[in-house]
């Protein structure tokens, strides 16, 4: 059995389905009865809590083979130091790791999550990782480029047949879907503990914000142009938009990661399959 953690987001939901799909047994581990009803109704056990709730974690980890966990960015979103927020969160969820001697754990975490500093609200993951290795359990850190799903952000203005970037429209950078990611996760699950590694994953090519824009251009049968935004711009872009100012910050720091090539890969990722040009007809 395995247990999913954020199974009601993209990447956890995924997981789940792609484990159910192949007759494993899933136990997912949800807020409330009724976002677990229907992983219920599709064979899988239902486990209630957060991960504010130790004991409840705990039961959740315990009696499995692997689970998959993440730290949740929403939770953080409003938080005076997000930072700080989600490396709390990544030590409750690493006590429980502990406690529920759980052999094998699969983490979310992210290009550019090597580096300790300059990173946005990776940083978090960096300190991650580092407190589930520190468990005894075996970890994989499954480090995803750039969401494909993020350019839903920019996807208002295409009334004005435009495609805000923050990072240069021109530049060429790694970027994944969630469905590439939820596979891997289970693929990582399914394979079991390897010591403490890392997975690096990206989509089948890199993309420019060009190429979105063109791929957005077809399927509205209309020109699209991306545009760049100053990375000066981001922060009150972000603000005006109800993004607090603390999280607005991280994520202009981890835009001007991405320019500066600090957000990569150390080595070379995996490939996913889906295209970006699929991920924005879903987000459309």
């Amino acid at each position: 059995m395995y247990t999913i953690t954020g199974v009601t987001g993209h990447v956890g939901s995924v997981a789940a389905q792609t484990l159910l799909a192949q007759g494993k047994q899933v136990r997912v581990f949800v807020r409330d009865a009724a976002k677990g009803e229907p992983w219920k109704q599709q064979g899988a056990e239902v486990a209630l809590g957060t991960f504010h709730d130790h004991a409840a974690l705990v039961r959740a980890f315990t009696g499995v083979e692997g689970a998959f966990v993440l730290v949740p960015p929403a939770e953080a979103l409003a938080a005076a130091d997000p930072i700080a927020h989600n490396v709390d969160t990544a030590r409750k969820i690493a006590a429980a790791v502990r406690e529920a001697k759980l052999p094998h754990v699969v983490l979310l975490s992210s290009a550019g999550a090597q580096h300790p500093d300059g990173t946005g609200p990776i940083k978090a993951l960096h300190h991650a990782e580092k407190l589930l290795a520190a468990t005894g359990a075996a970890v994989t850190a499954v480090r995803a480029a750039y969401f494909q799903e993020n350019w839903a952000s920019s996807l208002g203005a295409l009334a004005q047949n435009i495609l805000p970037t923050f990072v240069p429209k021109a530049l060429r950078y790694p970027q994944v879907a969630t469905t590439d990611i939820g596979r891997t996760v289970a693929t990582m699950l399914v394979e079991g503990g390897r010591g403490v590694r890392h997975v690096e994953l990206a989509g089948p090519r890199d993309y420019t914000g060009d190429d979105v824009a063109g791929e957005l251009s077809k399927q509205l049968g209309r020109p699209i142009a991306a545009v760049d935004v100053p990375i000066e711009q981001a922060v009150p872009t972000l603000t005006s938009v109800g993004v607090p100012a603390a999280s607005a910050a991280l994520f202009a720091e981890m835009y001007a990661g991405i320019i500066s090539g600090l957000v990569a890969f150390e080595g070379t990722p995996r490939r996913g399959t889906v295209e970006v040009g699929t991920t924005l007809a879903s987000l459309r």
